[in-house]
């Protein structure tokens, strides 16, 4: 059987807010753009939609609720037989998405799915800052409407509660991943014999997905106009006519998320932008904020170079490696703003476009994680006030330009 055909069915694992539906829709995706005929099967989309009550209480989840766990079996049936059914007709790829973290649930997938090949996709992810930003966009789902944010959230945990009574690793299965679903990295892995699709999956879970990602700097600041660096500086009214510039440039498209540094600067430059789009949450991240000129914070370049001889020497013979005093340097800025990239695509899901808005340094070192410089010319990449980036990286296609607004 050739590596790239064949029929094979994917099982989704993982406790809730694991990323598994994220996962699930960009393996749709790469599929589809290959020509491969694939489906997801997603047992709470149908569990919406085949009860009336709302679903969204914990107690619905627990274990010890005979009438709950009898209707959600009900509803993981309906879905596993929905998927062989696809496959026996003309599809090739049946993905299905739903929690099926007990050793039973699974092994009632496997005693059904017989008829092709099967692979677990167990999503983890130990990051407690994720996943309190994963379960909070999860409560923004309607079922959750009836409740406060407060509320919402704690109904949410207990449910993840509820199925940590029953979660069991994957082990024991044939073929599977487990795969961290920040980091993109697979944890452990088994696979017996040959396996459909196998090489596309494994190098999609491990890959950025990156399908439309605009990258900003923050409009022109009152500092910028001194040459000073650092600081949290306000716009001027050239930086503000800029951002409701680039306001206007990006209304036809629908972004649902901005992220920014926490700094003044790019949060007036993010504003316009989510106040002309009809769903934008702006998420700051502080793996953003700008590098941290320590005890040159606030200064000018030629104060530093009159009154601080030494660094300003020691930073030109080596911009990359050096670190102010009591600051950063681009070599240690790194971690955290790679960091920042993989925490700002993971709580963007799967969206078609996201827009970061950053500063110099740091924009720089985002560029610099999608394409190859050498470390020591990192610290002299063009970025623009009256320019972004557009970056696309998926396994099909890779984009890099600067684009006028």
């Amino acid at each position: 059987m050739n590596a790239d055909t064949g029929k094979l069915y994917i099982i989704m694992v993982g406790l809730p807010a694991m990323g598994k539906s994220t996962v699930a829709s960009k393996l749709k995706e790469n599929f589809l753009g290959e020509g491969v005929a694939v489906e997801i099967f997603n047992n709470g989309d149908l569990r919406r939609a085949m009860l009336k009550e709302n679903t969204s209480r914990p107690d619905f989840y627990d274990p010890d609720n005979q009438e709950g766990a009898s209707k959600r079996e009900h509803i993981a049936l309906i879905n596993i037989g929905r998927a062989k059914d696809y496959l026996a007709s003309h599809g090739q790829v049946a993905i299905l998405d739903a929690t099926n973290v007990s050793r039973k649930r699974r092994r009632t997938i496997e005693a059904i799915l017989k008829d092709h090949p099967l692979l677990f996709i167990e999503c983890v992810n130990d990051d407690p800052e994720m996943l309190s930003a994963s379960i909070t966009r999860k409560t923004k789902l309607s079922e959750f409407a009836h409740l406060s944010p407060a509320e919402a959230y704690k109904s949410f945990e207990r449910r993840i509660s509820y199925y940590k009574h029953i979660h069991a690793p994957l082990g024991e299965e044939e073929n599977y991943f487990v795969l961290d679903s920040l980091n993109n990295r697979i944890l452990r892995e088994r696979v017996c014999g040959r396996m459909p699709y196998f090489v596309k999956v494994r190098d999609l879970l491990v890959s950025d997905w990156v399908k439309n990602l605009f990258l900003l700097r923050h409009g022109e600041t009152f500092f910028n106009l001194e040459n000073r660096i650092g600081g949290d500086s306000k716009l001027t009214d050239t930086g503000m006519a800029q951002a409701k510039a680039l306001a206007r440039h990006f209304r036809t498209l629908h972004l649902p998320y901005v992220f920014t540094s926490t700094k003044r600067r790019t949060l007036e430059t993010a504003r316009p932008i989510a106040n002309m789009q009809d769903r934008c949450e702006i998420i700051t991240l502080p793996e953003f904020d700008e590098i941290d000129a320590g005890q040159c914070d606030g200064m000018r370049y030629e104060d530093i170079r009159e009154n601080m001889p030494e660094v300003s020497k020691a930073r030109a013979a080596d911009k990359y490696n050096y670190v102010y005093p009591a600051g950063e340097g681009y070599a240690t800025l790194k971690e955290r703003v790679d960091r920042g990239i993989k925490k700002a695509l993971y709580l963007s899901g799967n969206s078609d476009n996201i827009i970061i808005v950053g500063h110099q340094a740091v924009n720089r070192m985002i560029l610099s994680h999608f394409l190859y410089r050498r470390t020591e010319d990192v610290p002299y990449i063009y970025i623009p006030q009256d320019r972004y980036f557009h970056i696309i990286s998926t396994q099909n296609k890779k984009l890099f330009e600067l684009r006028r607004y």
